[in-house]
């Protein structure tokens, strides 16, 4: 039995059974055909919930075509990978960098800013009250950390408001850290992007040739989520719903924007080139940042003899879809286009990556401090492919037919149904103290399982409600009709109800859809920040019709 107090009295609970159910019993006895081999369902129980039988490939391996170009492949990328905290007033230190390497991460960002005496170069974001870390520590940490996690490229992008000589003493600082490490190109512009195999081992610097740069002052607009965030939405993006007229002041909108754009700030009034521009500091980047033109028929404007990386802010990336869609996708076929938070997001809190996965956009950056159900899809598509930090595209993103081109917002037929069986969950009475979740009863746990992918595809579902057990057992089925699994993360999340406030975090994960394995399997789950809990794990059960 299970004790609580309750003022003078105690509460008694029927103690926590992890029995396998009745349905799973079954299943052990069809394949043991009445014999059972000197296994017991107890310890067919057991195995089914290790490890060993987890729902993606234990062995993470690296399965996908790694010799195409960089712009056929997702890469996990961070923005401001320096911050510990809020992008106003945190810290700034090479330890969060360190961590994303460890996490697979292969994109850095650094912002680059001269200090107080103008003689050297500090790492902060700008215009804000974060405190600077060295530039040489960030160096350091990407040089010793860069491939702990996985062979394949790190590019470090680097947002520069430096004046000619100190972008001297970059390069110089930059070719010493990492020396053979550092890769170089043997042309100024290339036709197509190397491929991840081609680069293995290497540090890649991508950032705007250099010129002016604007100063300008942030926005300083909270926006503000709870413990585990908000909702998944398409933040609001009606693309199908607007008019010809609506599109064309859309247009007319974006490029009357264009200065907001945080990392595109640059002077309008003088386009020239600076005297004294450090030619090794040119020579370090190896994939050019192309200045925005704030025209998107020319910014996207695919050159068949250039490969080029473009950044736009979410704002502007925002209105780009309603308008330029389909130039989005063709332009991601052979060029990079990353995507930044906005300035307002001083909590550090994210957008949902896929609004630019379904468009081919290969760096949707994210803050990897802004932990939240965002920051989770990030996590869960990064788990693909061995957890490499590259995964490759779908084939719809990449056909160029004119007449085939993809088009995530169409009725889509479906191409399969997943269903899924959430069984029993169990490990939270190892993992929490026994007040944890309620201080008078055990926990009531339900779960919340989904499909995040393309906008016909996002649902969520739910469980009933167990009242009072630390080891609740579901038995629940979900079926989720999916026109675009290759673009589908399915989510699970685990919460304790409660009828006075707002419900307690349990878990959860995030896994994509078509590296699952079929059958029933195990599934740990993770705390807010995407860290694996020691013992949290579900049993469930994965089929495709």
């Amino acid at each position: 039995m299970t004790t609580y107090r309750v003022c003078c009295f105690l509460r008694r609970f029927r103690a926590a059974s992890n029995e396998p159910s009745e349905e799973l019993g079954d299943v052990f006895q069809a394949y043991a055909d009445g014999a059972g081999g000197g296994l017991t369902v107890e310890g067919f129980h057991r195995w089914l919930c290790s490890d060993a039988n987890a729902a993606l490939d234990p062995q993470k391996r690296v399965y996908q075509d790694m010799g195409l170009p960089l712009s056929h492949y997702f890469i996990y990328t961070g923005h401001n990978s320096y911050l510990t905290g809020n992008q106003l007033s945190s810290g700034c230190s090479e330890v969060p960098i360190v961590k994303a390497l460890h996490d697979g991460v292969r994109v850095i960002e650094l912002d680059l800013w001269p200090n107080a005496a103008k003689d050297a170069v500090e790492v902060l974001h700008g215009r804000t009250l974060t405190s600077p870390v060295g530039l040489m520590k960030c160096l350091e940490a990407i040089r010793e950390y860069a491939f702990v996690a996985s062979p394949y490229p790190v590019i470090l992008t680097l947002e520069d408001h430096l004046t000619p000589d100190l972008q001297s003493k970059v390069a110089k600082m930059i070719k010493e850290t990492f020396g053979d490490m550092l890769y170089v190109s043997e042309t100024e512009n290339m036709a197509e992007f190397p491929s991840p195999d081609e680069l293995k081992g290497k540090i890649i610097v991508s950032t705007k040739p250099p010129k002016e740069y604007l100063q300008t002052k942030n926005d300083a607009d909270a926006d503000e989520a709870g413990v585990w965030g908000e909702e998944i939405t398409d933040d609001k993006v009606a693309a199908t719903a607007m008019t010809t007229e609506e599109k064309c002041a859309a247009a007319e909108e974006a490029v009357a924007a264009a200065a907001v754009d945080e990392e595109m700030q640059e002077a309008e009034t003088d386009k020239k080139t600076q005297h004294g521009v450090d030619n090794e500091y040119r020579r370090l980047i190896a994939i050019p940042l192309t200045r925005r033109k704030h025209d998107m028929d020319q910014d996207l404007k695919v050159d068949p003899d250039m490969v080029t990386r473009l950044s736009l802010g979410e704002k502007a990336y925002e209105k780009a879809i309603v308008t330029h869609g389909a130039h989005i996708i063709r332009f991601t076929q052979r060029n990079l286009l990353r995507i930044f938070p906005r300035s307002t997001r001083i909590t550090s809190s994210n957008y949902n990556p896929l609004m630019g996965w379904r468009y081919g956009v290969q760096m949707v950056a994210a803050n990897m401090q802004g932990h939240g159900r965002k920051l989770w899809l990030t996590q869960g598509m990064f788990r693909a492919n061995g957890g490499c930090g590259y995964v490759k595209k779908p084939d719809i993103l990449m056909n160029n037919d004119p007449d085939k081109l993809f088009d995530p917002t169409s009725k889509l037929p479906v191409k399969t149904r997943l269903k899924v069986t959430v069984y029993m969950g169990d490990g939270w009475r190892f993992d929490f103290r026994k007040t944890h979740f309620d201080k008078c009863s055990p926990p009531d746990f339900y779960a919340r399982v989904g499909i995040a992918g393309v906008e016909a595809d996002t649902r969520m579902e739910q469980t009933k409600v167990k009242m009072d057990t630390w080891i609740p057992a579901w038995d629940h089925e979900f079926e989720f009709p999916l026109s675009v699994p290759e673009l589908a993360l399915l989510r699970v999340e685990v919460h304790e109800s409660d009828n006075h406030q707002k419900d307690d975090f349990g878990g959860q994960t995030c896994l994509p859809v078509w590296e699952l394995r079929r059958g029933i399997r195990s599934v740990r789950l993770c705390d807010h920040r995407g860290e694996p809990l020691r013992s949290v794990k579900l049993l469930m059960r994965f089929d495709f019709t």
